[in-house]
């Protein structure tokens, strides 16, 4: 069982609700302030930069924020004390959901002896600013907004960058005027008064369908319907410890209302990267997030994979840096495409998708997926390993590397993409091109991947081909990556094959890639546990003797609990059992201090110094592979594997320190099979073949 520790939950400054690429993001009273980087955001644009409202020309005090579904919470506050009064007695409650839209229901509450007449008035604004200028708090400089109000509609609407957007706020029985909607109420005591705000986004004049339309309920409303479909699909788990059980409960929410699909593939869900930043398919951030779901969800990451083949690189573009076989780093959907990366709405320049690709696909064919959805996969898969070997290995050393094509680019392009992130331990910055060591690892168990590809479908002379490569690739690693004097690996090769002597988390990446040479797998594994790296509730992804360590940067020396994971189940692969351990309940007793929802990352304080994990100012939360490290954590702690083809499942043999676990409807090619486990060692399972028109038992 994990340790148990007093939190000390921090009170949200903002509130952010999810449902697809749309969300918003707004203070715990509910308004949106038009100064801070708050608002409603559908497809990359700010539909809203003010929405507040005031009750007798007073603003609402929030008293507190009751969350329900991603999508869905209720703002709960009181107005100002009424005259003759000694306390405030009319209680304001907000229910706000969001989806390619929004809906406001408001009630107020008299709990006054007599009427309360009340004026309402809700102030509108909008700018239209692209998420980027939002993020970066770059606004547009006084944008022409044309604003019409008649009856109870407020329409605002702008055209730029060739796009023209628009919103619309409607709400019966107010009156529209320039910038807000006016009600008057009269609250009979011990009774209440509702009204409901419509708000209705539109591009090139076409209205987008809202999921909460006022004249439907909102149980019948598509968010809530997905969101009932996605928790029928996964599995059933019940975890005896309390953290790891709520963590799972709210990654599975999470990871439903971070689902987006491609309108003209809407049979495929992938996940966006993160809320409220990154709601786009990534697809690193995609990928990584399948590996960690696919044996609880294969579905999800099938999904992705068909999605990221589609959109596979096809020629050769420097300001996009498409490449033939490249997979893409990010979409997006924003007014002003000038503003995203290569200015265009896919960005490729992305150093490791390529490799995850084709290791997820691996996954999904060890973890049961059926060669016949795979099959359609395989010339994407041929070609991103060609891509490996050729346009990725820059100089053809064997090694792949980045270097970005235009100034427009990223200038670090793995997964720590901070301009500042890849430097030698005495702070220097390490020049491009650059090998990073975890690429290297990617590539090594992608070639693994192909191998078994080939050897499912009968060519046998691939597969030995590509385990060959494999091997080559393991050596040469070894060679040119150890740093003998440090018992590590480094960071990187830089532009002159020096290695990059830093001390950093993306070694125990390359444990779990496998690519670590059996002979020093110990060392590394020492060096990642000790007071350097390991935290108490994770690894930092900067060593503290280096120059550049800050606990609270981004890449620099915090933690992210993807990239603890991903160490976690390397180590455990590697045969250290007690280590992997302490890393899986260091990060179960991390997602106590944030409610069960583990942030994109939080800083990188030693745990006998804060005992709580400190949070990163700006992480995003929730956060996809961030989600899906909970799943994780349960299948590193329970053994759960499938890695021999035709070996079908394998579960570890207890003494996992969760106590009794249960999971019901775990898929497993054209099967459910039920685990049972405890701390003893007991091990059951039952197997039921899954009814092909139904997808039940």
């Amino acid at each position: 069982m994990t340790t148990q520790q007093s939190v000390i939950a921090v009170a949200p400054t903002s509130v952010t609700l999810v449902e697809g690429s749309s969300f918003c993001v707004s203070g715990a009273s509910g308004d949106i302030d038009p100064a801070r980087a708050e608002g409603l955001f559908v497809q990359d644009t700010r539909l809203l930069s003010r929405w507040q409202l005031l009750v007798d020309d007073a603003p609402v005090e929030p008293l507190a924020v009751l969350p329900r579904e991603p999508y869905e919470a209720l703002f709960v506050g009181r107005a100002p004390v009424r005259p003759g009064h000694v306390e405030p007695t009319l209680v304001v409650e907000r229910r706000r959901y969001v989806g390619q839209g929004m809906r406001e229901d408001i009630v107020l509450e008299n709990y006054g002896s007599e009427a309360a007449g009340v004026e309402l008035r809700l102030l509108v604004g909008a700018d239209f600013a692209d998420l980027f200028e939002v993020k970066e708090r770059r606004f547009p400089h006084s944008p022409v907004v044309e604003r019409v109000a008649a009856g109870a509609d407020l329409t605002l609407c702008v055209q730029r960058a060739g796009s023209r957007r628009g919103v619309r706020v409607s709400a019966p029985g107010s009156v529209a005027s320039e910038g807000q909607l006016r009600f008057t109420a009269t609250v009979p005591a011990g009774g209440r008064w509702t009204a409901t705000v419509e708000v209705v986004a539109s591009v090139e004049d076409e209205e987008l369908a809202t999921p909460f339309p006022l004249d439907e309920p909102v149980e019948q409303a598509e968010p809530v319907r997905r969101m009932r479909g996605w928790h029928a699909s996964v599995p059933d788990i019940r975890v005896e410890d309390p953290a790891l059980a709520e963590a799972l409960r709210r990654s599975e929410e999470d990871l439903g209302a971070l689902r987006i699909v491609d309108p003209r593939h809407p049979e495929d869900d992938v996940v966006a990267a993160g809320a409220p930043w990154f709601m786009a398919l990534f697809g690193r951030d995609s990928l990584l997030t399948s590996w960690m779901t696919l044996p609880f969800s294969p579905d999800l990451a099938m999904g992705t994979l068909r999605t990221l083949a589609r959109m596979q690189g096809t020629t050769i573009d420097p300001m996009t840096e498409e490449q033939p076989g490249r997979i893409l780093h990010e979409v997006r959907r924003g007014a002003d495409l000038s503003l995203a990366l290569g200015g265009n709405s896919v960005y490729y320049g992305s150093i490791d998708s390529t490799p995850l690709f084709v290791m997820v696909v691996g996954r999904a064919a060890r973890w049961g997926v059926p060669m016949a959805e795979l099959e359609p996969l395989l010339p994407a898969v041929d070609a991103a390993v060609e891509w490996i070997v050729e346009l990725g290995d820059r100089d053809g050393d064997g090694f792949v590397e980045y270097e970005r094509a235009t100034d427009r680019g990223l200038a670090n392009q793995g997964w720590k993409d901070s301009t500042d992130a890849i430097a030698f331990r005495d702070g220097a910055p390490a020049r491009t091109p650059l090998a990073l060591a975890e690429v290297q690892g990617y590539c090594y168990a992608a070639f693994l991947a192909k191998a078994d590809l080939d050897e499912r479908r009968g060519n046998v002379t691939g597969a030995r081909e590509w385990r060959e490569r494999a091997a080559v690739l393991k050596r040469r690693f070894h060679e040119a990556f150890w740093l003998p004097e440090e018992g590590f690996y480094a960071l990187a090769l830089d532009n002159r094959k020096r290695p990059v002597d830093a001390i950093a988390s993306n070694a125990g990446q390359c444990l779990w890639t496998g690519i670590v040479d059996e002979a020093v797998a110990g060392q590394v594994v020492e060096r990642l546990l000790s007071p350097e790296m390991f935290t108490g509730f994770g690894i930092r992804t900067l060593g503290t003797g280096n120059a550049r360590y800050n606990p609270v940067s981004y890449h620099n020396g915090s933690v992210w609990p993807h990239d603890t994971a991903l160490i976690a189940a390397g180590v455990a692969d590697y045969g250290f059992a007690a280590e992997s351990r302490r890393i899986v309940d260091g990060l179960i007793d991390a997602t106590r201090a944030f409610d069960g929802r583990l942030p994109e990352l939080f800083c990188g304080f030693d745990r006998a110094e804060k005992p709580v994990p400190v949070p990163y100012p700006t992480s995003c939360s929730p956060q996809a592979w961030a989600a899906a490290v909970p799943f994780e954590l349960l299948r590193i702690a329970l053994g759960l594997s499938a890695t021999t083809p035709g070996a079908g499942l394998q579960v570890g043999p207890g003494d996992h320190g969760l106590g009794v676990v249960e999971i019901d409807r775990l898929p497993f090619e054209d099967h459910h099979v039920d685990v049972r486990t405890d701390d003893s060692g007991t091990v059951t399972t039952r197997t039921s073949r899954v009814d092909a028109q139904t997808g039940t038992r």
